[in-house]
């Protein structure tokens, strides 16, 4: 059902960005080429429509399930096409590596990197569809969605064999800058529980005290249920730069979210942030404290890390 909590219904608007557009109108492609701002409306009408349909039917009962199904369904295409591209970039640096300067190998590497910057447009079109219908879906039910899961032959350069290089280099230093952040990170865990109003605002609060720390931190998680939705939300609605360390079940099993706090570890974080049990008395009666925000918190203290846990408002 939508959410009737306004503490929770933050309008996300994307953020202004012309690249994708400047990239699109690069591609040379003689039809016309979908806007961003066009991009954007589509992912916002899909998740309206797919809510207003279901709203009040008995389809409601699975409403998470299918909204995450057409938001998931954009992000399965993205990885899709982007796995694509980087095949053309394969064959693009076969071609580089093997360039014996004929018109043949010209014309083939042109091709290679064409499709690769169309891929390229393509991922990045979807994604913004994507992330449009995820923050329709969010603005709607307060629920947060994340994803689970040689040497050159020839004394010269050709202008494909230029264009290649740039293109392989400017897609691997703009998901290095993806990956990277400068400023402070700040790591929080907290259980899957604690995701009660109590537990929501005293987690807005530490989060608000970090950020006010802290002013260009990111924000550290493993993106788990819970407590963690309600960090990752946080960020959404600050404008935050959003890490995550999933935990990886199929690689380490049960050890999954302690192998995660290794990796939140790893970040270096300026602070750690942990809430262990909910801060709602009829939560917190009914099981023992999260493990994994446990370990994070004595990690934390081994590394000489500041660790804070979150704790409910003095009276």
């Amino acid at each position: 059902m939508h959410s009737s909590n306004p503490a929770f219904i933050t309008a996300f608007a994307p953020k202004s960005d012309t690249a994708f557009d400047d990239l699109a109108a690069a591609l040379g492609d003689q039809r016309p080429q979908a806007s961003e701002e066009a991009l954007v409306q589509l992912g916002r009408a899909l998740m309206t429509e797919l809510l207003d349909v279901i709203a009040d039917t008995a389809l409601e009962d699975f409403q998470t399930l299918l909204g995450e199904a057409l938001i998931g369904a954009f992000h399965s295409a993205a990885g899709r096409i982007e796995r694509d591209a980087d095949r053309a970039r394969d064959v693009m640096r076969r071609l580089d590596r093997d360039f014996d300067g004929s018109e043949a190998s010209d014309v083939e590497l042109q091709e290679a990197t064409a499709r690769a910057r169309a891929g390229d447009a393509a991922t990045q079109a979807a994604e913004r569809i994507r992330d449009a219908a995820s923050a329709a879906w969010t603005v709607s039910t307060g629920e947060v969605w994340t994803a689970w899961r040689g040497s050159r032959r020839g004394s010269f350069l050709t202008a494909a064999q230029l264009e290649a290089k740039q293109a392989i280099r400017a897609v691997r230093d703009r998901r290095a800058e993806d990956a990277r952040h400068a400023g402070p990170v700040v790591a929080f865990r907290g259980a899957p529980s604690a995701d009660a109003a109590e537990d929501a605002a005293r987690i807005f609060d530490a989060l608000n005290w970090a950020l006010a720390e802290w002013p260009d931190m990111a924000l550290a998680t493993t993106g788990a249920k819970g407590a963690e939705k309600l960090a990752i939300r946080w960020a959404q609605q600050k404008g935050v730069t959003l890490i995550l360390a999933r935990a990886d079940f199929d690689a380490h099993g049960k050890a999954a979210p302690f192998r995660a706090n290794d990796d939140l570890i790893a970040l270096e974080p300026t602070c750690c942030l942990t809430l262990a049990r909910s801060l709602d008395a009829a939560s917190a009666a009914d099981g023992r404290p999260f493990g994994p925000a446990l370990n994070l918190g004595q990690k934390a203290m081994e590394q000489g890390v500041r660790h804070l846990a979150v704790r409910s408002r003095p009276h």
